[in-house]
Formats: C-alpha cells, sequence, structure tokens
C-alpha cells in the first residue's frame, strides 16, 4: 500500500510528458503546412530540356534584363524532417511579363530558361538562380512552385514578394487568410554579388 499519496501524483505528472513526446500520435505538428494555390495557365506544356536550376543560363544564351535572384529553401514535412528525394519546380514570366507558354503567344525572351527543377538531397535543400519577380497585367510579380516525391505531387503553391505594393491588388494573394499570406510572402533582399536573395522554406505532408 502507498503510504505518500502526494509523491505518487507527482510523479505521474512528471512522467506522462515523456510518454507523450515518445507516443508517435501525441506529437503534435510544429511547422504549418505551406498553403497551396492554384497553377495557374502558363505550367510547360511540355518540360524543357534545359530545365536546371539556372534560369538565367539557356544553353550559350545569358539573361541579363530585371535583377538576378537566388531562391533557397527547404523542404520538410510538419515535424521538420527533410523529405529526402523531392523535386521542386519553379516556373515564371520574365521581365516583361511573358511566359515560355503557347498561351502566351511564344514571346518570351528565348535567353530565359523560365523554368527549372531540381531534386533535393538528404538535407531536403534547394536552391535556384533566377529572376526577382516581375509583373504583368493583372497580377503582382510572384514565381510558381511545386513539389512533387515519385510520382506523387505534394503541393503547387505561389511565392510573393514581401513589400510588395501590387499584393494588395492581387486576387489570388487577397484570398489567402493573413498567416496563410505571410508562409508564401518572402524578403528579397541584397545578395553580396549584386542580386537579391530569398529563402523560401517548403513544409508539406509526405
Amino acid at each position: 500500500m502507498n503510504t505518500h499519496p502526494r509523491r505518487a501524483v507527482v510523479a505521474a505528472l512528471v512522467a506522462a510528458p515523456a510518454v507523450l513526446l515518445l507516443h508517435p500520435r501525441a506529437r503534435a505538428a510544429t511547422r504549418p503546412l505551406t498553403p497551396a494555390q492554384a497553377e495557374g495557365p502558363f505550367y510547360p506544356i511540355r518540360l524543357p530540356e534545359d530545365r536546371d536550376f539556372d534560369l538565367l543560363q539557356t544553353g550559350s544564351r545569358r539573361y541579363t534584363a530585371g535583377q538576378p535572384a537566388w531562391l533557397d529553401g527547404q523542404v520538410t514535412d510538419p515535424e521538420g524532417r527533410p523529405v529526402a528525394g523531392a523535386v521542386v519546380e519553379i516556373w515564371q514570366c520574365d521581365q516583361d511579363g511573358h511566359y515560355h507558354h503557347p498561351g502566351d503567344s511564344g514571346r518570351a525572351d528565348p535567353s530565359f530558361q523560365g523554368f527549372g527543377q531540381v531534386q533535393v538531397g538528404r538535407d531536403g535543400r534547394y536552391r535556384f538562380r533566377t529572376l526577382r519577380p516581375a509583373p504583368y497585367s493583372g497580377r503582382t510579380p510572384h514565381i510558381h512552385v511545386k513539389v512533387r516525391l515519385d510520382r506523387r505531387e505534394l503541393l503547387t503553391t505561389q511565392l510573393y514578394v514581401q513589400g510588395e505594393p501590387r499584393n494588395a491588388r492581387d486576387g489570388l494573394w487577397q484570398r489567402l487568410s493573413p498567416q496563410a499570406r505571410e508562409l508564401v510572402t518572402v524578403p528579397f533582399r541584397p545578395a553580396p554579388d549584386g542580386g537579391v536573395q530569398a529563402q523560401f522554406p517548403i513544409v508539406v505532408e509526405a
């Protein structure tokens, strides 16, 4: 018979958190999922042969319009674990607002790759060399982002520029909740090479 009931209660309270931490179903997600958004009309009908991480270099041609940008981040699940092997794709318009797509009348600058694709390693990290997103009629500057794992599509979303005044007039950005906007709207800060750089962490259910 236990002669110290108060000690037993205290011991049970101390042990309870440890049990909760060990039980996989009891672990709470620590990172909110990246909000999904529409793919839009200009996802490539056929993926280009040149679809590496550098959208400013297409064959021997170098794109020099606009402001060069580095975009990097990490793909994780809600518990912060890297999603190894995930494929990250980005696509966007050139500085004059044109996509490499038949629906945009083929007016995009051939020097701008416009689409990039990388597979992340064990650390889940990705990096692209691209253009600070430019606006076009009816839309604020943005970059389209898609994440795949094997044959599954985990996420399609759009990335926005923090502090861009056109955001407030953009229908898709306005439809997001304030919390969701924070997750897909990031600062583009000066980079050492004279361009800008942005970090976009991606959280998906893998």
